[in-house]
C-alpha cells in the first residue's frame, strides 16, 4: 500500500529524492520497493531516473547541495564583506530548515556526489567573502580566508545539526547563530562592535519575524 497519492510524472524524480532523504533521516530501511511506495510511484521509476539505488543516493546528496547553492545565490554582494559572510551563514541555516532531511543527507559521504564542483562552489562563496574582509582591513592581514570560512561553516553546521536532530530547539538557530558568526569574525581580527553591527544586519531577514521557524518536513 502506498503512503502517498500517485505522483505526476514531472515530479517523480523530486518525490523519490525527498522520500529517500526522509527515510534515511528516520532510519527506515530503504529499498526500491519501499521507496516507490513512499513516493507514490513504481520501482521502475527508481531505475528510470537514477539507474538504481547507488545513483539515487548520489542524487539525494547532490539535490541538497543544489538547493543550498540556489539559496546562497540569492544573497547579494555588498560593500561590507563581514555583512555578506553573515548573510551567507543565515541563508545556509534557512536552507537547512527548509529541507532538513536533504540537508542531513548531504553530508553522508557513503555516496559520491554527481557534481562535486557544484558543492565546492557554496564553500567558495564563504572563502571569497572572508578574503574581501581581509582585503578591506576587517580581518587581520595574516588571517587565512579558507581557514576562517572553515571555522565559520563548522560552527554554523554544528549548530544547525543540533537543531535538526532536536537536541536544541528551533529558536537556537536565531539566538546562537549570529553570536557564533561574531565570534569567528572577531577571532579573525574584526572589531567587536563593528562586527556585531555587520553580522546583525546580515542576519536581519532571518531574525524573529523572519523566515526561519521549525524545520520543514522535507
Amino acid at each position: 500500500m502506498c503512503n502517498m497519492p500517485r505522483v505526476a510524472a514531472p515530479a517523480v524524480r523530486t518525490a523519490l529524492v525527498e522520500a529517500a532523504a526522509e527515510m534515511l533521516a528516520g532510519r527506515v530501511a530503504v529499498t526500491a520497493r519501499s521507496l516507490a511506495d513512499r513516493a507514490g510511484t513504481s520501482t521502475t521509476a527508481v531505475y528510470t531516473h537514477f539507474g538504481g539505488m547507488p545513483g539515487l543516493w548520489r542524487a539525494v546528496r547532490q539535490e541538497g547541495f543544489t538547493r543550498l547553492a540556489g539559496r546562497l545565490a540569492e544573497v547579494p554582494r555588498t560593500d561590507d564583506a563581514v555583512h555578506d559572510l553573515a548573510a551567507l551563514g543565515a541563508a545556509y541555516v534557512a536552507a537547512a530548515h527548509a529541507s532538513p532531511f536533504l540537508y542531513r543527507a548531504m553530508f553522508d559521504a557513503a555516496a559520491d556526489l554527481e557534481d562535486p564542483a557544484a558543492a565546492d562552489a557554496s564553500f567558495s562563496r564563504l572563502v571569497e567573502a572572508a578574503e574581501r574582509a581581509r582585503q578591506a582591513g576587517r580581518f587581520s592581514a595574516d588571517a587565512d580566508p579558507a581557514a576562517v570560512a572553515t571555522r565559520f561553516w563548522a560552527a554554523g553546521h554544528g549548530l544547525t545539526m543540533l537543531v535538526l536532530t532536536d537536541v536544541l530547539p528551533p529558536e537556537a538557530s536565531l539566538s546562537h547563530g549570529p553570536e557564533l558568526a561574531v565570534a569567528v569574525c572577531v577571532a579573525a581580527g574584526d572589531d567587536l562592535a563593528r562586527c556585531r553591527e555587520s553580522v546583525l544586519r546580515g542576519w536581519a531577514p532571518t531574525l524573529p519575524g523572519g523566515p526561519i521557524g521549525p524545520p520543514a518536513q522535507g
